[in-house]
């Protein structure tokens, strides 16, 4: 503790003092001056030294059992690191505090004695709010971030480092990348597009979720607008959108001991609702889609006829037949007779008069309904036009549709917030089953938002992305033979999802990004879904290439589902439909039960079904940019050829705990080696089992 000093009397009377220096010449005062000058000059570059260059760089903020909050101050980041600062989680650039010339000490913490959390103010900036959540014998530690700007007209973004860290999850992309390090898209809000009207933008699965390398995850807040921007091989930002009022930016990033830990303590955070499995029926028979350019229903009959005996004439099984939204529409509104007076004791009982009846068919349906159609105008006749989404206009506020373009055509989208319009939805596709006896309901069109596209403000119940949350809402009350095309906060639910059209070639954007969008489905928790087309369908041209078709199909074999658009026999080699109906039966046979395996690990863990290698070496840095193998739960291993003309490619074995056998010829190898140079031929696929003797 502090003691005080006896103060001593002076040995020099004051008088004494007082009149030697009135007596002291002008020589002497000059000198104790420029004495004094000299003194301050010193205590003030002393000050300097001290604030600029003695002060250090580094503050500890906040410190957990394993890991601690950094400010530094020259960078002006927010660091993560293990307290022995040998492992830094995450870089964060604060660029949120004005001025970014300017040094902020950011030291002081206004939550004072509280250790769990840092609190700070900049000027007529923004404020900050830092909490500590650790518990006991836990493998993560989460620091939840809130900025709250102190006035309007303050965009807070704060910018993740990529530099060291490979960085998952986010949204679905057009070419899509794994790790997304490679990425690079202008900062725009973090929505839902379609990439036909938005190809740079983001696309049908996301969620506000980011995994880092590391062992690092970042979860943002669901109920704030957010604008995501990144920049390849640099970082990605989150950003508030311009405002008027005064829109916080808030996330939650937690830290483990590795990757695979951080992921599971982030999927419980994301999954506070119990998963459901959707119709696993959906898994058993390839789906093949029907390119029929006709313009009436008995021509659109006729080709499923041509089309259902083709298929039973190369031998390729039962499967189902999928009509896109047009061929619905010229089936729905032919005239059907029916079946009166009959007990109905099963499901093809039910089937009305039409062939379509005795096939397995999926349709499309969507939201959407063009304005010329007569739907429309009698909706409009009979005062319903809230069912459609509307603006209030003129004096006595009448409800006025907003348009849009859908396919081609001027269009209104379906109120899904009335529930009157569901009502009128659901019975629609219910009059739908009664007609053509479908399997699955393929519901399309839930991305895009009118009011945004038109600069119109939403009502709350619509902003962002909740219009597609809506829709698997719906999709959920049609019953587990609803298929979804987009989906966000709704991988719980019991739907499939069929993934974004891809492009016929070898780019990220056809081919090679097959892995990498099935690798970020699963990460996001969306573990069922209907792959693209094998070939591709993005045009509606049939695949040429049948090299291109063969590779894709054994990608495709080990997917959820097979799904076609260009049928094997248009390369008119029977080799091809010898090698189609091979792998039809090793999906079935091989694949199908693993995924039914797996799934109800899924459910009870959340666990993916598909996953990357770094799944079995979370600390393995080779395995974090493998973009080109994929994992089935932890016993299946596989490696496709993926790049045009190759018959030979390096193949990574994770894990050197364990041993894989191939498949193919019987080897068992080490795992935490590489097999370089090996042998794969046109029709083969690499594929490991984890092997024990």
């Amino acid at each position: 503790m502090p003691h005080t000093r006896n103060r001593n009397p002076s040995p020099i009377p004051e008088v004494t003092w007082d009149t030697g220096l009135k007596e002291m010449n002008e020589t002497w005062k000059g000198a104790i001056a420029c004495l004094g000058v000299a003194v301050f000059f010193v205590m003030t570059i002393g000050i300097i030294y001290w604030q600029v260059v003695d002060q250090p760089n580094k503050n500890w903020i906040l410190k957990g059992s394993f890991s601690g909050l950094i400010w530094e101050r020259r960078t002006q980041t927010l660091v993560i690191q293990t307290l022995t600062e040998d492992k830094t989680f995450a870089e964060i650039d604060v660029e949120n505090v004005g001025n970014t010339d300017i040094e902020v000490p950011f030291v002081r913490n206004m939550c004072w004695l509280n250790k769990t959390e840092f609190c700070y103010t900049w000027d007529s900036v923004a404020e900050v709010k830092i909490s500590l959540e650790s518990e006991e014998d836990s493998d993560t530690e989460c620091y939840s971030v809130t900025w709250t700007p102190i006035h309007c007209h303050v965009d807070l973004k704060d910018c993740f480092s990529m530099v060291n860290i490979s960085w998952y999850g986010g949204a679905s992309v057009r070419a899509p990348n794994w790790p997304i390090n490679n990425a690079n898209i202008s900062m725009q809000p973090f929505t839902v597009s379609d990439f036909r009207d938005n190809p740079s933008g983001f696309g049908s699965v996301l969620e506000r979720y980011f995994l880092g390398s590391s062992g690092v995850s970042v979860l943002v807040a669901p109920n704030i607008p957010l604008h995501v921007g990144m920049e390849s091989q640099q970082q990605f930002c989150l950003q508030t959108p311009p405002s008027m009022e005064r829109m916080p930016l808030q996330y939650t990033v937690c830290v483990g001991h590795n990757i695979k830990v951080v992921h599971q303590e982030s999927m419980r955070q994301l999954s506070t609702i119990r998963r459901e499995l959707p119709n696993m029926d959906v898994l058993r028979l390839p789906f093949w889609k029907l390119l029929a350019n006709v313009d009436s229903g008995a021509k659109l009959e006729r080709e499923l006829r041509t089309f259902s005996n083709r298929l039973k004439r190369h031998h390729l099984g039962e499967g189902i037949i999928s009509l896109d939204e047009h061929s619905t529409t010229l089936l729905t509104n032919m005239d059907h007779s029916y079946l009166n007076g009959k007990k109905r004791t099963s499901k093809r009982q039910t089937r009305d008069l039409p062939f379509v009846k005795l096939l397995n068919i999926s349709i499309t349906l969507s939201p959407y309904l063009s304005v010329d159609t007569q739907q429309f105008q009698t909706s409009i006749q009979e005062g319903i036009e809230d069912y459609w989404l509307s603006l209030p206009s003129g004096p006595q506020g009448q409800l006025v549709p907003l348009l849009t373009r859908w396919k081609g055509k001027y269009s209104v989208k379906l109120n899904i917030t009335n529930p009157e319009a569901t009502t009128w939805f659901l019975d629609k596709v219910d009059s739908l089953h009664s007609h053509l006896g479908m399997e699955y309901v393929i519901l399309e069109g839930g991305e895009g938002n009118p009011f945004e596209e038109q600069a119109l403000r939403p009502p709350l119940e619509l902003v962002g992305d909740e219009y597609i949350r809506l829709l698997a809402d719906l999709a959920e009350r049609i019953g587990d033979n609803a298929i979804v095309t987009s989906g966000t906060r709704s991988s719980h639910k019991p739907l499939f999802i069929r993934m974004s059209a891809l492009q016929s070639d070898w780019s990220y954007s056809g081919l090679k990004g097959i892995i990498p969008s099935l690798l970020h489905h699963s990460l996001l928790g969306y573990n069922f879904f209907i792959p693209d087309a094998v070939g591709g369908s993005l045009s509606p041209e049939l695949v040429g290439d049948d090299e291109l078709f063969i590779r894709w199909l054994g990608i495709a074999a080990f997917l959820p589902v097979i799904s076609f658009q260009t049928p094997p026999w248009v390369f008119e080699k029977e080799w091809v439909l010898n090698l189609t109906r091979f792998y039809i039966a090793k999906h079935h046979d091989f694949v199908v039960p693993l995924i039914l395996k797996y799934a109800d690990e899924w459910q009870e863990t959340g666990n993916p079904i598909y996953r990357p290698l770094w799944w079995l070496s979370p600390n393995d840095p080779i395995t974090f940019s493998i973009d080109d193998e994929f994992l089935i739960g932890d016993e299946v291993l596989v490696a496709p050829v993926t790049e045009k003309g190759s018959l030979h490619r390096d193949i990574y074995l994770p894990e050197s705990d364990f041993q894989w056998l191939d498949t193919n010829n019987a080897q068992v190898f080490d795992g935490g080696t590489f097999l370089e140079n090996y042998s794969v031929g046109l029709g083969d696929v690499p594929v490991f089992v984890q092997w024990r003797p």
